[in-house]
Protein backbone atom coordinates (compact mmCIF):
# COMPACT_ATOMS: atom_id res chain seq x y z
CA UNK A 1 0.00 0.00 0.00
CA UNK A 2 1.32 3.42 -0.95
CA UNK A 3 1.57 5.85 1.94
CA UNK A 4 0.39 9.34 1.12
CA UNK A 5 3.19 11.94 1.33
CA UNK A 6 1.36 13.97 3.97
CA UNK A 7 1.00 10.88 6.18
CA UNK A 8 4.65 9.96 5.71
CA UNK A 9 5.61 13.54 6.64
CA UNK A 10 3.58 13.27 9.85
CA UNK A 11 5.24 9.93 10.72
CA UNK A 12 8.70 11.43 10.28
CA UNK A 13 7.80 14.35 12.54
CA UNK A 14 6.32 12.02 15.15
CA UNK A 15 9.44 9.86 15.11
CA UNK A 16 11.61 12.96 15.59
CA UNK A 17 9.40 14.09 18.46
CA UNK A 18 9.57 10.80 20.36
CA UNK A 19 13.27 10.24 19.62
CA UNK A 20 14.03 13.62 21.22
CA UNK A 21 12.21 12.36 24.32
CA UNK A 22 13.95 9.00 24.28
CA UNK A 23 10.65 7.27 23.54
CA UNK A 24 9.62 4.57 21.08
CA UNK A 25 7.13 5.98 18.57
CA UNK A 26 5.74 2.52 17.71
CA UNK A 27 4.58 2.05 21.30
CA UNK A 28 2.66 5.30 21.15
CA UNK A 29 1.11 4.32 17.82
CA UNK A 30 0.02 1.03 19.39
CA UNK A 31 -1.63 3.02 22.15
CA UNK A 32 -3.47 5.10 19.56
CA UNK A 33 -4.54 1.92 17.74
CA UNK A 34 -5.92 0.22 20.82
CA UNK A 35 -7.54 3.20 22.50
CA UNK A 36 -11.27 3.85 22.24
CA UNK A 37 -12.75 6.81 20.44
CA UNK A 38 -13.28 9.84 22.63
CA UNK A 39 -16.87 10.85 23.37
CA UNK A 40 -18.24 14.26 24.27
CA UNK A 41 -19.52 13.08 27.65
CA UNK A 42 -16.18 11.53 28.56
CA UNK A 43 -14.19 14.56 27.41
CA UNK A 44 -16.09 17.05 29.60
CA UNK A 45 -16.76 14.47 32.35
CA UNK A 46 -20.45 15.16 31.98
CA UNK A 47 -21.68 12.71 34.59
CA UNK A 48 -19.25 14.14 37.16
CA UNK A 49 -20.13 17.70 36.19
CA UNK A 50 -23.86 17.14 36.62
CA UNK A 51 -23.30 15.48 39.98
CA UNK A 52 -21.67 18.60 41.50
CA UNK A 53 -24.87 20.60 42.08
CA UNK A 54 -25.45 19.28 45.59
CA UNK A 55 -28.17 21.49 47.02
CA UNK A 56 -28.75 21.78 50.76
CA UNK A 57 -32.54 22.13 50.63
CA UNK A 58 -35.51 20.94 48.56
CA UNK A 59 -36.28 24.40 47.19
CA UNK A 60 -36.02 24.09 43.36
CA UNK A 61 -34.47 27.54 42.89
CA UNK A 62 -31.42 26.62 44.94
CA UNK A 63 -30.28 24.71 41.84
CA UNK A 64 -30.14 28.05 39.98
CA UNK A 65 -28.09 29.60 42.77
CA UNK A 66 -25.44 26.88 42.99
CA UNK A 67 -25.23 26.34 39.20
CA UNK A 68 -24.64 30.02 38.48
CA UNK A 69 -21.91 30.27 41.10
CA UNK A 70 -20.15 27.25 39.63
CA UNK A 71 -20.50 28.79 36.17
CA UNK A 72 -18.91 31.98 37.55
CA UNK A 73 -15.92 30.15 38.99
CA UNK A 74 -15.28 28.44 35.64
CA UNK A 75 -15.12 31.83 33.94
CA UNK A 76 -12.80 33.10 36.68
CA UNK A 77 -10.55 30.16 35.87
CA UNK A 78 -10.47 31.23 32.20
CA UNK A 79 -9.66 34.82 33.19
CA UNK A 80 -6.77 33.72 35.38
CA UNK A 81 -5.47 31.58 32.53
CA UNK A 82 -5.37 34.63 30.23
CA UNK A 83 -3.59 36.74 32.87
CA UNK A 84 -1.05 33.98 33.43
CA UNK A 85 -0.31 33.82 29.69
CA UNK A 86 0.35 37.57 29.66
CA UNK A 87 2.63 37.35 32.70
CA UNK A 88 4.61 34.42 31.28
CA UNK A 89 4.99 35.67 27.70
CA UNK A 90 8.69 36.23 27.06
CA UNK A 91 8.41 38.50 24.02
CA UNK A 92 5.23 40.37 24.81
CA UNK A 93 3.79 42.51 22.05
CA UNK A 94 0.89 44.99 22.26
CA UNK A 95 -1.16 42.77 19.93
CA UNK A 96 -0.73 39.74 22.21
CA UNK A 97 -1.61 41.85 25.27
CA UNK A 98 -4.68 43.34 23.57
CA UNK A 99 -5.91 39.94 22.45
CA UNK A 100 -5.76 38.54 25.97
CA UNK A 101 -7.41 41.58 27.59
CA UNK A 102 -10.17 41.41 24.98
CA UNK A 103 -10.78 37.80 25.96
CA UNK A 104 -10.91 38.72 29.64
CA UNK A 105 -13.37 41.53 28.91
CA UNK A 106 -15.52 39.14 26.91
CA UNK A 107 -15.65 36.73 29.86
CA UNK A 108 -16.66 39.46 32.28
CA UNK A 109 -19.27 40.77 29.85
CA UNK A 110 -20.78 37.29 29.67
CA UNK A 111 -20.82 37.07 33.47
CA UNK A 112 -22.39 40.49 33.88
CA UNK A 113 -24.96 40.06 31.11
CA UNK A 114 -25.99 36.68 32.46
CA UNK A 115 -26.40 37.88 36.04
CA UNK A 116 -30.15 38.23 35.50
CA UNK A 117 -30.15 34.47 36.02
CA UNK A 118 -29.57 35.45 39.65
CA UNK A 119 -31.31 38.82 39.79
CA UNK A 120 -34.54 37.86 38.06
CA UNK A 121 -34.35 34.10 37.96
CA UNK A 122 -35.18 33.06 41.52
CA UNK A 123 -38.31 33.39 43.62
CA UNK A 124 -37.56 35.78 46.45
CA UNK A 125 -39.37 33.71 49.08
CA UNK A 126 -37.43 30.59 48.10
CA UNK A 127 -34.11 32.43 48.19
CA UNK A 128 -34.73 33.96 51.61
CA UNK A 129 -35.41 30.49 52.97
CA UNK A 130 -32.73 28.33 51.34
CA UNK A 131 -30.03 30.94 51.94
CA UNK A 132 -30.26 30.25 55.66
CA UNK A 133 -29.00 26.70 55.07
CA UNK A 134 -25.85 28.07 53.41
CA UNK A 135 -24.49 30.03 56.36
CA UNK A 136 -21.72 31.11 56.70
CA UNK A 137 -20.73 30.37 53.09
CA UNK A 138 -20.71 33.40 50.81
CA UNK A 139 -19.61 34.46 47.34
CA UNK A 140 -17.30 36.76 49.27
CA UNK A 141 -15.14 33.66 49.76
CA UNK A 142 -14.27 33.33 46.06
CA UNK A 143 -10.49 33.05 46.14
CA UNK A 144 -10.27 33.13 42.35
CA UNK A 145 -11.84 36.59 42.29
CA UNK A 146 -9.23 37.78 44.81
CA UNK A 147 -6.54 36.25 42.60
CA UNK A 148 -7.83 38.22 39.61
CA UNK A 149 -7.62 41.42 41.65
CA UNK A 150 -4.12 40.67 42.92
CA UNK A 151 -2.81 39.79 39.45
CA UNK A 152 -4.27 42.92 37.90
CA UNK A 153 -2.86 45.82 39.88
CA UNK A 154 -0.43 47.11 42.46
CA UNK A 155 -1.40 45.59 45.78
CA UNK A 156 -1.62 49.08 47.30
CA UNK A 157 -4.69 49.69 45.12
CA UNK A 158 -6.49 46.93 47.03
CA UNK A 159 -5.93 48.54 50.42
CA UNK A 160 -8.83 50.37 52.10
CA UNK A 161 -9.17 53.64 50.14
CA UNK A 162 -8.62 55.93 53.12
CA UNK A 163 -5.33 54.17 53.97
CA UNK A 164 -3.73 53.82 50.52
CA UNK A 165 -1.77 57.04 50.71
CA UNK A 166 -0.96 56.72 54.39
CA UNK A 167 0.94 53.45 54.15
CA UNK A 168 4.64 54.03 53.53
CA UNK A 169 6.22 53.18 50.21
CA UNK A 170 8.36 50.51 51.90
CA UNK A 171 5.36 48.63 53.31
CA UNK A 172 5.49 44.88 52.68
CA UNK A 173 2.73 42.81 51.13
CA UNK A 174 2.07 41.30 54.57
CA UNK A 175 1.67 44.75 56.10
CA UNK A 176 -0.66 45.96 53.37
CA UNK A 177 -2.66 42.72 53.46
CA UNK A 178 -3.79 43.58 56.98
CA UNK A 179 -5.72 46.50 55.47
CA UNK A 180 -6.97 44.92 52.24
CA UNK A 181 -10.37 46.38 51.36
CA UNK A 182 -12.42 43.17 51.41
CA UNK A 183 -11.83 42.58 55.11
CA UNK A 184 -13.90 45.62 55.94
CA UNK A 185 -16.76 44.22 53.90
CA UNK A 186 -16.86 41.04 55.97
CA UNK A 187 -17.53 42.46 59.39
CA UNK A 188 -20.51 41.94 61.65
CA UNK A 189 -22.95 44.78 61.10
CA UNK A 190 -23.74 45.00 64.80
CA UNK A 191 -20.36 44.39 66.50
CA UNK A 192 -17.82 45.31 63.82
CA UNK A 193 -16.03 41.98 64.44
CA UNK A 194 -14.78 39.62 61.74
CA UNK A 195 -17.52 37.37 60.47
CA UNK A 196 -17.06 33.61 60.49
CA UNK A 197 -17.14 33.95 56.70
CA UNK A 198 -13.97 36.05 56.82
CA UNK A 199 -12.32 33.88 59.46
CA UNK A 200 -12.82 30.78 57.30
CA UNK A 201 -11.50 32.56 54.22
CA UNK A 202 -8.38 33.86 55.98
CA UNK A 203 -7.58 30.48 57.47
CA UNK A 204 -7.72 28.77 54.07
CA UNK A 205 -6.30 31.39 51.71
CA UNK A 206 -4.25 34.10 53.46
CA UNK A 207 -0.83 32.49 52.93
CA UNK A 208 -1.45 31.56 49.30
CA UNK A 209 -2.84 35.01 48.44
CA UNK A 210 0.15 36.75 50.01
CA UNK A 211 2.51 34.52 48.05
CA UNK A 212 0.60 35.25 44.85
CA UNK A 213 0.82 39.00 45.55
CA UNK A 214 4.58 38.70 45.96
CA UNK A 215 4.87 36.69 42.75
CA UNK A 216 2.89 39.26 40.77
CA UNK A 217 4.34 42.35 42.41
CA UNK A 218 6.45 43.01 39.30
CA UNK A 219 4.29 41.27 36.70
CA UNK A 220 0.71 42.26 37.44
CA UNK A 221 -1.21 43.70 34.49
CA UNK A 222 -0.45 47.29 35.42
CA UNK A 223 3.30 46.69 35.73
CA UNK A 224 3.31 44.83 32.43
CA UNK A 225 1.41 47.67 30.77
CA UNK A 226 4.00 50.15 32.04
CA UNK A 227 6.79 48.09 30.51
CA UNK A 228 4.91 47.77 27.24
CA UNK A 229 4.23 51.51 27.07
CA UNK A 230 7.94 52.24 27.54
CA UNK A 231 9.00 49.96 24.70
CA UNK A 232 6.24 50.74 22.21
CA UNK A 233 4.37 53.80 21.07
CA UNK A 234 1.16 54.64 22.90
CA UNK A 235 -1.47 52.12 21.86
CA UNK A 236 -4.96 53.57 22.24
CA UNK A 237 -6.61 50.19 21.67
CA UNK A 238 -4.71 48.62 24.58
CA UNK A 239 -5.38 51.72 26.68
CA UNK A 240 -9.13 51.46 26.02
CA UNK A 241 -9.28 47.70 26.61
CA UNK A 242 -7.60 48.10 30.01
CA UNK A 243 -10.07 50.83 30.97
CA UNK A 244 -12.90 48.56 29.87
CA UNK A 245 -11.48 45.77 32.02
CA UNK A 246 -11.20 48.13 35.00
CA UNK A 247 -14.80 49.24 34.56
CA UNK A 248 -16.17 45.72 34.10
CA UNK A 249 -14.44 44.25 37.15
CA UNK A 250 -14.71 47.18 39.53
CA UNK A 251 -17.98 48.84 38.55
CA UNK A 252 -20.29 46.70 36.43
CA UNK A 253 -19.67 43.33 38.11
CA UNK A 254 -20.00 44.44 41.77
CA UNK A 255 -23.05 46.55 40.93
CA UNK A 256 -24.71 43.57 39.25
CA UNK A 257 -24.30 41.92 42.64
CA UNK A 258 -25.63 45.05 44.34
CA UNK A 259 -28.72 44.99 42.16
CA UNK A 260 -29.34 41.35 43.08
CA UNK A 261 -28.77 41.99 46.78
CA UNK A 262 -31.08 45.00 46.70
CA UNK A 263 -33.82 42.91 45.13
CA UNK A 264 -33.60 40.02 47.55
CA UNK A 265 -32.33 41.62 50.78
CA UNK A 266 -34.21 44.93 50.87
CA UNK A 267 -37.69 44.93 52.35
CA UNK A 268 -40.20 47.54 53.40
CA UNK A 269 -39.30 47.06 57.05
CA UNK A 270 -35.57 46.39 57.21
CA UNK A 271 -32.41 45.57 55.29
CA UNK A 272 -31.54 41.89 55.54
CA UNK A 273 -27.93 40.87 56.11
CA UNK A 274 -26.15 39.08 53.29
CA UNK A 275 -25.18 35.43 53.63
CA UNK A 276 -22.39 35.27 56.18
CA UNK A 277 -23.30 38.67 57.64
CA UNK A 278 -21.22 40.65 55.15
CA UNK A 279 -21.92 44.35 54.96
CA UNK A 280 -23.16 44.36 51.36
CA UNK A 281 -24.47 47.95 51.46
CA UNK A 282 -20.93 49.28 52.06
CA UNK A 283 -18.94 46.51 50.41
CA UNK A 284 -20.51 46.36 46.93
CA UNK A 285 -21.00 49.96 45.75
CA UNK A 286 -17.85 51.12 43.89
CA UNK A 287 -18.02 54.66 45.23
CA UNK A 288 -17.23 53.38 48.73
CA UNK A 289 -14.33 51.14 47.75
CA UNK A 290 -12.91 53.24 44.91
CA UNK A 291 -11.20 50.06 43.81
CA UNK A 292 -9.46 50.96 40.54
CA UNK A 293 -6.81 48.76 38.99
CA UNK A 294 -5.33 51.43 36.74
CA UNK A 295 -5.98 54.84 38.37
CA UNK A 296 -3.29 56.41 36.19
CA UNK A 297 -5.49 55.80 33.13
CA UNK A 298 -8.46 57.76 34.49
CA UNK A 299 -9.02 61.47 34.96
CA UNK A 300 -9.65 62.96 38.41
CA UNK A 301 -13.26 63.60 37.43
CA UNK A 302 -13.74 59.98 36.33
CA UNK A 303 -12.24 58.70 39.57
CA UNK A 304 -14.40 61.11 41.59
CA UNK A 305 -17.55 59.81 39.87
CA UNK A 306 -16.47 56.17 39.98
CA UNK A 307 -19.56 54.00 39.52
CA UNK A 308 -22.11 56.80 39.90
CA UNK A 309 -23.31 56.83 36.30
CA UNK A 310 -24.03 53.10 36.32
CA UNK A 311 -26.05 53.38 39.51
CA UNK A 312 -28.04 56.37 38.28
CA UNK A 313 -28.76 54.87 34.86
CA UNK A 314 -29.39 51.28 35.87
CA UNK A 315 -30.83 51.36 39.36
CA UNK A 316 -32.36 54.84 39.36
CA UNK A 317 -31.04 55.44 42.88
CA UNK A 318 -28.48 57.73 44.40
CA UNK A 319 -25.55 56.26 46.31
Amino acid sequence: MNIKPEINDKLIKLEEKYMALGQDMISYLDGLLYSNYLTYWDYIHLDTLLSLQNTRTDFPDELIFISYHQHTELFFKLILSEIKQIAQQQSLTPDFFINKIKRINRYFEILTNSFDVMTEGMERDQFLKFRMSLLPASGFQSAQYRMIEICSTKFRNLVEPELRHKIGSEATIEEMYEFVYWKKGATELSSGQKTLTLQQFEKKYTNSLIELAKEYESKNLWMIFRKISQNFEKNNLLFNELKQFDNLVNVTWPLAHYRSAARYLNSDHKVIEATGGTNWQKYLPPRFQKRIFFPELWSEEEIGNWGKNWVSDTLNITL
